[in-house]
């Protein structure tokens, strides 16, 4: 517990400022107001369809808040120009819920585009850092081989290594332990983990594993579908026990503490 709050001492990666989500006139999620502290695990959850996908699209620019802000070191990602907003980018990776590797290049060959595109290193040192990404995760042997290859759980993780390409300072995971086993789900929780602890990576986690969610994150955001605004955020168990009632019933309902 002492760890965690020395690291929500520092001042954080992304501030959410009266985030509002709408498509239309549908109002998805209103007045989210919550920090990403630095070298933290932060989970989002709440009921299908609440909006946590909906969330994730807007921390990393592709949707725009109806109204509100999301805030990278003072910057507002919606505000920035295309030279701003690209070296915003360069600071976060992102893991998306299929992996979206592209079938027509090998797994190296994956991880090493964005080093062509947003680096001039040559080949030789993309093809060495591509490798290294893909040891990180577990996946030494993986360089040559295509996406169709790989299992689930090792696609998984190789598009982990990808969003790693850039050293981003956080990751953003979109479901990471959909469609896995037991196992593979446990694997990859130990991952994330391992990244935190040796590279000192923030990572946000939108997930509907509650079993991932208290293996691996510090604080856990609840978004409520009935109040569609956010309702409860701390430590998985400290909610688990004396949360909003509605948040207790969603964790015990899910949980295996």
């Amino acid at each position: 517990m002492a760890a965690i709050e020395a690291r929500g001492t520092a001042e954080p990666l992304v501030r959410v400022v009266g985030l509002t989500m709408a498509f239309g006139d549908e109002v998805v999620q209103r007045d989210l107001d919550f920090e990403i502290r630095r070298d933290e695990v932060l989970a989002i959850v709440g009921a299908s369809g609440c909006g946590k996908s909906t969330l994730l699209r807007h921390l990393i620019g592709l949707q725009e808040p109806a109204t509100g802000q999301v805030l990278y070191g003072g910057q507002d990602l919606n505000r920035a120009d295309d030279e701003q907003l690209a070296a915003l980018r360069r600071r976060f990776g992102v893991m998306f819920q299929a992996g979206a590797l592209w079938s027509s290049m090998t797994v190296g060959e994956n991880i090493m585009l964005p080093l062509r595109l947003f680096t001039r290193k040559p080949a030789a040192e993309r093809a060495r850092l591509a490798r290294w990404k893909l040891a990180l995760v577990g996946l030494e042997g993986a360089f040559e081989l295509e996406p169709a290859e790989l299992s689930g759980g090792m696609r998984k993780r190789a598009a982990i290594a990808r969003a790693l390409a850039l050293d981003p300072e956080l990751l953003y995971l979109d479901e990471p332990s959909s469609g896995l086993d037991p196992f593979s789900a446990a694997r990859l929780d130990g991952l994330i983990l391992n990244l935190r602890r040796n590279l000192g990576t923030t990572v946000v986690m939108v997930s509907h594993s509650m079993d991932s969610v208290f293996a691996v994150a510090d604080r856990l955001l609840y978004l409520d579908h009935v109040e569609k605004t956010m309702t409860a955020l701390d430590a998985p168990r400290v909610l688990a026990e004396t949360g909003p009632e509605r948040v207790r019933a969603f964790l015990h309902r899910r949980s295996q503490p």
